[in-house]
């Protein structure tokens, strides 16, 4: 985003009154949004505009909102925040979609309020100036490095695919070593949250794990303690 100009949102939303209605509030709030009514142009939108955040809907026509999440993740390799729209009560959908590569969800009917305050949250870490940022230097433990600046992370030198909430979730592990999270805990200082789904926490962690993990099934950094939460180990 250009310094001084309005954070650009994507909704991608075949729902004609629900796509209305996010531009309307989401423009008073001083967002530029633009709007895709199914997932062919969305997915175009998000390659040809590369929008600050996407508000995705799960059911599109054309493509469905999993499948333009995993393409831009998997392989254009985006890191652009996204916020899924799931229906209210559909666990497999928040699942797949934390899964395949978002970064947070809203259920359906959601207040507009809410959805706006999740996109101030992720667009608050995502895009603050280096300046504004409270950070102490690099994070690095054996062949990890994790610039909090720049907000890139390296291992043995090449640069990690991570998501906003990934790079977040591993910066926090970094900066405690050897203390014991809850996924509460994580909600908390991660996400922001005060309450919410621990499965979020819980499909984020595995996806970490298979970026940094050596093994992650058997992983030595992340490390699961039973009945209590995770633990960052560091291997030097």
């Amino acid at each position: 985003m250009v310094i001084g100009a309005r954070p650009h949102v994507l909704v991608i939303e075949d729902d004609l009154a629900m796509r209305d209605v996010l531009r309307r509030y989401l423009e008073q709030e001083s967002y530029e949004v633009t709007v895709a009514t199914d997932g062919r142009d969305g997915l175009a939108a998000a390659r040809d505009l590369s929008p600050d955040l996407i508000v995705l809907d799960v059911m599109l026509p054309e493509v469905n909102g999993l499948d333009i999440c995993r393409q831009l993740r998997e392989t254009d390799g985006s890191a652009v925040p996204i916020i899924m729209l799931t229906a209210l009560g559909e666990t497999d959908d928040r699942i797949a979609g934390l899964t395949s590569g978002a970064d947070d969800y809203v259920t359906k009917p959601f207040s507009v309020k809410e959805l706006t305050l999740r996109i101030g949250s992720v667009l608050r870490r995502s895009l603050a100036p280096a300046e504004n940022r409270t950070v102490d230097g690099l994070r690095t433990d054996g062949d990890l490095t994790l610039n909090p600046i720049a907000r890139e992370a390296l291992q043995s030198g090449v640069a990690l695919p991570l998501t906003s909430r990934e790079f977040d979730l591993l910066h926090f592990f970094l900066s405690h070593p050897q203390e014991v999270f809850s996924r509460e805990d994580l909600l908390k200082h991660v996400w922001g949250w005060e309450f919410g789904d621990h499965s979020t926490v819980t499909v984020h962690v595995k996806r970490l794990r298979h970026k940094i993990e050596a093994r992650p099934a058997d992983p030595k950094r992340i490390v699961t303690v039973y009945g209590l939460g995770y633990r960052w180990d560091p291997v030097t």
